[in-house]
């Protein structure tokens, strides 16, 4: 057993447009702004102890080779739901049998790529609520 309990988890990704990249966060996904760090970083509150950042105070990569995944309990709906509000998918949800999971991909800030996606792998755990 490690010495210490990791209690929270923040993820952050950095842009040029704070104002856009927060948006999109806000109105786009949904999510609700957790702290407002300097109007340098904006945290935003993605499930219980779940977190996900949005900041200029570092240069955005040019590249930065990261898929950012939200596990939801029905893609279907929202998918639809995001596209309702804007948000531009790379194709509709699909189901790769390779990782058992039905998801889409999307994009929305600098070059980050994101996913909403269901598990079908009967060894995901549960969340927990």
């Amino acid at each position: 057993m490690p010495p210490f309990t990791i209690q929270q988890q923040v993820t952050f990704l950095y842009t040029r447009d704070l104002a856009a990249g927060s948006a999109f966060l806000r109105d786009k996904i949904g999510l609700r702004l957790a702290l407002n760090q300097f109007d340098l970083c904006h945290i935003y509150e993605v499930a219980p102890n779940a977190f996900l950042g949005v900041c200029t105070n570092r240069p955005a990569p040019a590249d930065p080779g990261v898929t950012y995944s939200f596990v939801v309990s029905d893609t279907d709906a929202a998918y639809e739901t995001l596209r309702g509000r804007g948000v531009e998918f790379e194709a509709p949800p699909q189901l790769s049998e390779r990782f058992n999971v039905y998801s889409a991909f999307f994009g929305g800030i600098e070059n980050y790529r994101f996913e909403i996606q269901e598990f079908r792998d009967p060894s995901w755990p549960v969340p927990v609520s």
